[in-house]
């Protein structure tokens, strides 16, 4: 996430200065502290402060995102939650009358935009139970989301990151190219070139229709649901953008794709989907070509993210398990013809 060269250690100490140096950009209580509490593509903190308050600091990556990208992924919260389509986070409007902050860090390149949000009760799912019902509860509340984005209106300059064919596989990969990640071997190499050959193949034929392609929350996973009494929010929008819309199944169970449930659990999705709205049973068959596609962007990412904890834990193994998934996958669509 550190968008430079800079050990992860130092880049964290900078960017803890930058929280805590942040806050009075909004009209916060005295006395308040960020506490960071995630690190991925972006540094996310917890801000507490006397009397109860409690908000969500999040402080994007370097070159990750525009000004303009922000502004479009928060204008899409707004809109889903004033729709009713799903509860989504509210933002803190910063003293200058802007949701969006900027700020320079002391030992830090380049000034880092930030958005602070407000703190969301509630639970995730328990991801060690039975998690039909929560995938159930994702195909449909991505069934609705997918619905909102065909009738609504965008603003104009709308931008967001792409999830395609190009993005992942392309000569500017947005997370990389997936030959650079660790553990990809000569014998692995060669069970994911024919992959990737595969699944451009099949996308193509796919198409980009509207319909199935457009704007997608792209880590629609149970751990950015939020359930409380007040129902189930959505959060973490920040690699929202275009993709298709059968992504969002494949970003629901990323990085336990091999888990043996996964079977249940795109039935239990599908079955969530269906009951807001219609999906083919063509449609239904190439979810698993946009599994392979969104476990080979994760590879990508691992190598290079390599830097933070999260990736350096999942990298043993993981290329080897691309294989054996990207094998499997193969010898199902020559079933398939």
């Amino acid at each position: 996430m550190s968008g430079s060269d800079m050990p992860l250690e130092e880049m964290l100490g900078h960017l803890n200065d930058l929280a805590q140096s942040s806050l009075p950009l909004w009209d916060v209580p005295d006395g308040a502290t960020a506490r960071l509490i995630n690190v991925s593509e972006n540094a996310t903190y917890l801000v507490e402060a006397p009397g109860g308050y409690r908000a969500v600091l999040r402080i994007h990556r370097e070159n990750y995102h525009t000004h303009r990208a922000i502004e479009c992924e928060l204008g899409w919260l707004e809109a889903l939650d004033g729709a009713g389509v799903v509860i989504t986070p509210g933002v803190y409007v910063g003293r200058n009358g802007d949701p969006i902050q900027q700020a320079h860090g002391k030992g830090l390149a380049a000034p880092r935009y930030m958005v602070l949000f407000h703190f969301v009760e509630g639970s995730a799912p328990d991801e060690s139970a039975d998690m039909s019902a929560g995938y159930e509860e994702l195909g449909a509340i991505a069934a609705r989301c997918h619905d909102h984005v065909l009738g609504w209106e965008k603003p104009d300059d709308f931008q967001r990151l792409t999830w395609d064919e190009k993005t992942v596989f392309g000569p500017n990969p947005t997370w990389g190219n997936w030959r650079d990640a660790p553990e990809v071997t000569p014998e692995v190499a060669g069970v994911l070139e024919e992959v990737e050959r595969t699944v451009r193949a099949r996308l193509a034929a796919f198409g980009k229709a509207p319909d199935r392609f457009n704007l997608i929350h792209a880590d629609m996973r149970l751990a950015n649901l939020l359930i409380d009494a007040k129902g189930t929010r959505l959060i973490d929008f920040d690699d929202c953008g275009w993709g298709w819309f059968l992504y969002d199944f494949a970003a629901a169970i990323s990085f336990i794709e091999d888990d043996p449930r996964i079977p249940g659990l795109k039935a239990a999705w599908v079955r969530g989907y269906r009951s807001v709205r219609p999906l083919s049973a063509a449609e239904e068959v190439e979810i698993d070509t946009f599994v392979m596609l969104r476990r080979m962007a994760l590879l990508a990412w691992i190598g290079s993210h390599i830097e933070a904890p999260e990736p350096q834990a999942l990298a043993s193994g993981f290329a080897a398990t691309t294989a054996r998934l990207g094998q499997a996958y193969l010898e199902r669509m020559r079933a398939l013809a």
